[in-house]
């Protein structure tokens, strides 16, 4: 499954602030809704002064609805003089059932291996939903959106749009995808443009 994209678009992709879950390494799905931790609200604001001194011309924010979005969304927008934010449940992390709050190298193997999270949003279920986001997103492509949500979303975003590799982002990073249609082939270009 792959995106169609019929104009050139950039967009920005930030992964929220750590919560406590996070912290402690564990799992942490689009059905655990958790605060940011202090820490995790620092990363945000860091971010988003780094974000402003990018001058990235960012026009509006789409975040997830889940907690820790939401407070991370409403740092950067603050920071980027009020920046307008939408809230866009599809955004949301997988849904990890049980496998919440368990250690990320107990369940690291199955999640590679497609295994579902027993209560839990199937691989392709997500997939699915990613691509809902993707095609919900096309009005806002033209003010440069940032979207705020959680590192599945991020890695699942990046597979859709072509990126070859596992993408991994850590919290309070944030990752440009630029895509350009070019003689009916989308050439992708990931960047962290905080690390340039």
């Amino acid at each position: 499954m792959t995106y169609h994209a019929d104009r050139p678009f950039t967009l920005y992709f930030v992964r929220h602030g750590v919560t406590e879950v996070n912290f402690k390494g564990l799992r942490c799905g689009g059905d655990l809704d958790v605060p940011l931790m202090d820490v995790g609200c620092d990363q945000a604001y860091l971010l988003a002064k780094q974000i402003s001194r990018m001058e990235l011309g960012i026009g509006i924010i789409v975040a997830g609805s889940l907690i820790r979005t939401r407070q991370t969304a409403s740092i950067i927008s603050g920071v980027l003089g009020n920046i307008p934010v939408e809230i866009e449940p599809l955004l949301n992390e997988r849904r990890l059932g049980q496998w919440n709050k368990r250690p990320i190298e107990e369940t690291e193997e199955a999640l590679k291996n497609n295994v579902p999270p027993p209560g839990g949003e199937a691989e392709e279920e997500f997939e699915l939903r990613v691509s809902r986001l993707l095609d919900r997103l096309r009005p806002y492509l033209e003010r440069r959106p940032l979207l705020v949500s959680s590192k599945g979303v991020g890695r699942v975003m990046n597979q859709l749009l072509g990126g070859e590799e596992r993408m991994q982002v850590g919290n309070g990073e944030v990752v440009e995808f630029a895509l350009s249609p070019t003689g009916g082939h989308i050439k992708l270009r990931v960047s962290r443009p905080h690390q340039v």
